[in-house]
């Protein structure tokens, strides 16, 4: 597999490095995209439709191909892949829950490999992203490895959405589906939030919306940790308390997974979170870590690299609180990440992750760094 990554500001920028790159005759078959430049998406599909080139796309924040993280601009990685090794699938039903959604994908995979793996993005502010790995895995198997992450919007919490050459949704999910004894699909999820007190009870919850911890309306039990009041909050969706306020969710026999609080509904003070927190489950508190995570973050990665010491592609999935948290040194992360491997790569900020941890299953997490590895056989 040959792979080069791109960036810009304007489809026509964009459309001057890829004529660039297929120079030497580079000729990519599958264009990962993160564009928060969304004016530019029109013109910019047309441009890889014209040649060939199937699109797998997300709207983002900030994005990167390198640590130069950029804004209001398009990130792409391009592929040459044989198109018989993956399959693109855009999938959604007005009114169906994501896990439906996702077994219908994890059902189709299985009738395309006999062993797929999956790259997926989702649309959508009010995700569950554990209903999107359960539904993968109630076909595909426990075993399935599965990377990906939520798209974003820059932390407007407006619209999200994911895009094929001809399709999008704001609320469906697309999935890069891969054949397994092809194309190695391999990474890391790293987080490094420790947690703090004692642990609380989620008392009141359905999936990722909580309604009381410890019997206490969710916002006012955040409120008296985070200095945030209902007066604060201009409309029903923030972001302000996420980069800097956490929950590690503990789960018997199983590691630990962060979860991060995404908004607000100031009628019930309730609070959504990228994932679920079951009804009676335990959870600390996470607050600001030390910039001695990032230095941790490579080290680990670092680690990995015994196990995958090769690649032809790096696609990063980091947390937009992550990039909120670490301000301009998440930039030092992403280029250390990116000089183990030294291979080509395209990221974003998003708003949840799906990933394994060291010693873990492929689950969905916040506030990590999942970096997906890909490498032909």
């Amino acid at each position: 597999m040959k792979a080069k990554s791109i960036k810009g500001k304007t489809a026509a920028e964009i459309n001057a490095a890829l004529e660039t790159n297929m120079g030497d005759g580079f000729k990519p078959t599958l264009a990962i995209i993160f564009i928060s430049a969304d004016d530019e998406l029109d013109a910019l599909r047309n441009i890889l439709s014209e040649k060939n080139i199937q699109i797998f796309g997300a709207s983002s924040g900030s994005l990167f191909i390198d640590g130069d993280i950029e804004d209001n601009a398009i990130a792409i990685l391009l592929l040459e892949i044989n198109p018989a090794y993956f399959k693109l699938q855009l999938s959604e039903a007005p009114g169906a829950s994501k896990i439906s959604i996702a077994e219908q994908i994890g059902k189709t995979a299985k009738g395309l490999f006999l062993n797929p793996s999956f790259l997926i993005v989702s649309g959508g502010l009010n995700t569950d992203g554990d209903e999107i790995v359960a539904g993968i895995e109630n076909f595909a198997g426990k075993d399935a490895t599965i990377f990906g992450g939520n798209a974003a919007d820059a932390l407007r919490m407006e619209r999200t959405f994911v895009f094929t050459n001809d399709e999008l949704t704001d609320n469906g999910l697309l999935v890069l589906i891969l054949d397994g004894d092809k194309i190695s699909l391999g990474g890391l999820a790293v987080g490094g939030w420790q947690p703090t007190g004692n642990a609380k009870t989620v008392t009141h919850s359905k999936g990722n919306i909580v309604y009381t911890i410890d019997d206490e309306p969710a916002f006012d039990f955040i409120a008296r940790y985070s200095g945030i009041n209902k007066s604060d909050i201009k409309r029903e969706i923030t972001l302000a308390i996420s980069g800097n306020f956490q929950f590690e969710l503990q789960r018997e026999n199983k590691h630990p997974v962060m979860r991060t609080p995404m908004y607000v509904n100031k009628e019930d003070g309730s609070i959504g979170f990228a994932g679920g927190l079951p009804e009676g489950s335990k959870i600390r508190l996470c607050l600001l870590p030390s910039m001695d995570i990032i230095d941790a973050s490579i080290r680990e990665y670092n680690q990995y690299k015994n196990q995958q010491p090769e690649a032809d592609a790096l696609i990063m999935f980091s947390c937009a609180g992550r990039q909120l948290s670490f301000g301009p040194y998440v930039s030092d992360e992403i280029n250390g990440i990116k000089e183990i491997w030294n291979a080509p790569m395209a990221g974003f900020f998003c708003y949840g992750e799906i990933g394994r941890v060291t010693g873990g299953n492929h689950e969905f997490h916040n506030m990590t760094c999942s970096l997906a590895i890909l490498k032909e056989k």
